[in-house]
């Protein structure tokens, strides 16, 4: 998936009062090739107290980047799988090779997996079972499951409830309503929150964030897409999380600095950073050199 087309990035917001985590993002197609590009991101995020960022991959290719990207800065760890709209055709080849970068010590989850029922790229009975081979994995590997749920709301919780889910699942970018989160919290999901909450045509979803208990959400960016109000429709990047923060905080009635702290708490939880590794020195296989074409 791409930014192209959108308008260029807004001016950095105010500063947070204190650090916290975007659990989601998307440094390839946010533009970021090389390490430096890394770096320069997560430089603009960290100027505004987004001191971590988890990048996501879609792809087989962007898998590969995602791991790279871990292992060229501090403040980045990867996830990776293969996107429900990229499952019409995957190969043992392709999964084995999902499995191995999974496993690099610096891939905090398995994601994003799940379920699309909007678009139209993969037949629904494919994404299914490549979602099932997902949950597999996550609870081969020990790490958390990030799901990607797009109009599947009901299917994507039949998946997980006759898989058996793992012990850590992560909605991200939460879009069902209140009676969906309550079903979410009761399974001991997190739910993570992105700029649609902020959106005030976004009701449903607002009422979901406000009564998610405070060890029970995350927030995002999903960067370069969803840019929170009140600048919707323009590129976004790591930097923009503040508005998405401040939005909630207003729903839920705490500072800004309540949800940044509490989000940040979770993504140390859910992502085990305390365990992260250092990243590799320069040259070591498989993660030296930018993003093949």
């Amino acid at each position: 998936m791409s930014g192209h087309g959108r308008r260029a990035a807004p001016e950095p917001p105010e500063p947070l009062g204190v650090p916290t985590v975007d659990s989601h993002t998307h440094l390839d197609a946010c533009g970021c090739v090389t390490a430096e590009d890394v770096r320069a991101a997560m430089d603009r995020a960290e100027a505004v107290n987004v001191t971590r960022a988890v990048t996501i991959a879609d792809d087989l290719d962007g898998a590969r980047f995602a791991v790279r990207a871990a292992h060229w800065d501090e403040r980045v760890a990867a996830a990776v799988a293969l996107h429900p709209t990229r499952t019409a055709a995957v190969s043992e080849a392709e999964r084995a090779e999902i499995e191995a970068l999974a496993r690099d010590p610096r891939v905090v989850a398995v994601g994003e997996t799940g379920l699309d029922h909007y678009w139209q790229y993969s037949p629904h009975d494919a994404q299914e079972r490549e979602f099932r081979w997902h949950i597999d994995l996550a609870k081969r590997l020990a790490k958390p499951l990030m799901i990607h749920d797009r109009d599947a709301h009901a299917d994507v919780l039949r998946v997980l409830r006759e898989e058996g889910a793992p012990e850590t699942v992560v909605f991200h970018c939460f879009s069902g309503d209140a009676a969906m989160a309550r079903e979410c919290v009761d399974a001991g999901y997190v739910l993570s929150f992105a700029g649609p909450v902020t959106f005030k045509n976004s009701r449903d979803l607002q009422e979901a964030a406000v009564l998610v208990p405070e060890d029970g959400f995350l927030v995002e960016t999903d960067a370069p897409f969803l840019t929170p109000h009140p600048h919707r429709g323009r590129a976004n990047e790591p930097f923009c999380l503040p508005w998405t923060v401040r939005g909630i905080a207003a729903l839920r009635s705490v500072t800004a600095e309540d949800v940044a702290d509490a989000a940040r708490r979770n993504a140390e939880r859910v992502f085990r950073f305390a365990e992260l590794p250092s990243t590799a020195p320069s040259g070591t296989p498989g993660v030296d050199g930018a993003r093949s074409a």
